[in-house]
């Protein structure tokens, strides 16, 4: 009888990383599909609005036109809503429209109205409340990816538990599987042999269906991993809160909530109707904006698209965010604070001069969604998401084929011996 070969340690330790990958894939397989799909849609938000509602964001520009002041425009729009005007954003394209966020009682958005003005007569030629039907795709998109469509639905799926925290603790679930799958697949694709390397690295898809199933769910899976953990390993902050209080921490940016409670600082509004006890509060005064925005190129010598804050009384200072233009363009901007009377620079705070992990803590967002350099990286985020959405089908068809494979237990065959005449 053949004797079995005895396992090594790296087959033993391979063999245990296989069971949990196997197992945490198939437990969170469906629930991934859609969270990677609409992920990879969602890549390109901005992109697709843009191009689905052109006129909010693109204007033809005659020859010959200059641009209005941003005073005019401000006065412009003043005499046709109602609220306050708190910023504008500047952008570095000429063909853009210029945007300003403005705070309208009774506005449905918790951020207030965007409006889309044109530069050249001031005209407002839409705002971000308009409905349109790729808004509402990619918002659903986003409900996806976040709640599973959870919050879709009215009646609690679950007595004293809200539907969008209950999507919320899925799909934060799964991403946490998800990440556990990548680590562990990562040691499994490690050969043992390592002039073995090489065929990891390869795919072939001119063989068998199967050995091309293998190929696509190792091979591509190797090749988006880093992208892959990023987007896994930031993704459960939003669902809960321990994990982004862990990720501070190693982060070291954590800091502990204010035992304030209450209306976090907002000054309280007077009674409109009783005049004898409204507060009088002084009006800032403002310089010409061209100034605000010269006295920040000299500290932020670069073209960039400019966000300007409004400051709403004499005690506010100016705040310009530039951020550079461009494919590689990285999505972290630059800030100033000027003096509104004298555009003065109070404070300066260059992104790139930060700790490495101040840098990282305010690039969550951006890490998780791809923008964190531009077209660039959005394009490598679209590219794994697509590799991301395929692993749960492929890495199941891989299951199902070894489940075939498996051979039947034999009883063992005694074989007697002949029977020697003398």
């Amino acid at each position: 009888m053949k004797t079995k070969k005895k396992k090594t340690n790296w087959q033993k330790v391979r063999k245990f990383f296989n069971d949990i990958h196997l197992w945490v894939g198939l437990a969170g397989a469906l629930v991934l599909i859609p969270i990677c799909l609409s992920g990879t849609i969602y890549v390109y938000n901005t992109e697709l609005q843009e191009m689905f509602s052109s006129h909010l964001h693109w204007i033809e520009k005659e020859e010959g036109q200059s641009k209005l002041t941003v005073e005019e425009m401000l006065n412009k729009l003043s005499s046709k809503v109602e609220g306050n005007i708190t910023g504008v954003s500047i952008p570095h394209d000429e063909a853009r429209t210029y945007e300003f966020s403005v705070r309208e009682e009774g506005s449905r958005s918790r951020f207030g109205t965007t409006y889309y003005i044109n530069p050249y007569n001031g005209a407002i030629v839409g705002n971000s409340e308009e409905k349109n039907s790729i808004a509402g795709f990619m918002r659903d998109m986003f409900s996806l990816h976040r709640w599973l469509l959870l919050d879709k639905i009215e009646e609690p799926l679950f007595e004293g538990l809200e539907n969008r925290k209950l999507g919320s603790y899925i799909s934060g679930t799964a991403t946490i599987l998800f990440t556990i799958g990548l680590i562990t697949g990562i040691v499994i694709w490690f050969p043992q042999k390592l002039k073995s390397w090489k065929q990891g690295l390869k795919l072939k898809l001119n063989g068998s269906w199967k050995r091309a199933n293998h190929d696509l769910h190792n091979t591509l899976a190797f090749y988006s991993f880093l992208f892959l953990l990023v987007m896994g390993l930031t993704g459960p902050q939003w669902s809960f809160p321990w994990y982004r209080t862990g990720l501070q921490k190693a982060l070291g940016t954590y800091q502990a909530p204010s035992s304030r409670g209450g209306d976090h600082g907002r000054p309280t509004q007077p009674n409109r109707e009783d005049k004898s006890d409204e507060i009088q509060v002084e009006s800032p005064s403002f310089l010409a904006f061209e100034e605000y925005i010269l006295a920040a190129d000299k500290s932020l010598p670069y073209k960039g698209d400019y966000r300007i804050s409004i400051p709403q009384d004499a005690n506010s200072k100016i705040d310009i965010s530039k951020s550079k233009v461009g494919f590689f363009a990285p999505a972290a901007g630059d800030r100033v604070s000027l003096d509104p009377e004298t555009a003065e620079v109070t404070d300066v705070q260059i992104f790139s001069d930060q700790p490495f992990n101040q840098r990282v803590a305010r690039s969550i967002k951006a890490l998780h969604i791809g923008s964190v350099y531009g077209g660039f990286t959005k394009l490598l985020y679209f590219i794994s998401c697509l590799i991301a959405t395929s692993l749960p089908v492929t890495g199941t068809l891989i299951w199902i084929n070894k489940m075939k494979k498996k051979p039947r237990r034999k009883k063992p065959v005694v074989k007697k011996e002949a029977l020697v005449t003398s």
